[in-house]
């Protein structure tokens, strides 16, 4: 259970972070500032589970990176309804296979 922690984490970090960027944005486009102070917690909150992993911070930044991509495309796509073209989908495949390469490299 210890080493499906840190997976935990940077799932729920991407989520805050995503969510946050969304709120800012949304506070920019005319809902007011209360609004982007809430996207400022949120924020605030990713920087806080991210860093709870406690990883070096080259491979916790580096292999969080792809999940952050990962959710960000996704929640584009989903949530925001955007068209995410096919070089978006293989930029992130790229990017999913560096933050692998993070990961389960080796010295």
């Amino acid at each position: 259970m210890k080493s499906l922690l840190p997976w935990l984490a940077f799932i729920a970090a991407a989520l805050l972070e995503v969510a946050g960027d969304a709120v800012v944005r949304k506070g920019l486009r005319g809902h007011g500032l209360a609004v982007v102070f809430l996207g400022c917690v949120l924020l605030g909150c990713y920087g806080l589970v991210v860093n709870s992993v406690t990883w070096d911070f080259s491979k916790l930044l580096g292999v969080y990176i792809a999940f952050f991509a990962l959710v960000s495309i996704v929640c584009g796509r989903l949530v925001f309804r955007e068209s995410v073209p096919a070089s978006t989908w293989v930029g992130l495949a790229l990017i999913m296979a560096g933050g692998l390469f993070i990961q389960f490299g080796h010295d």
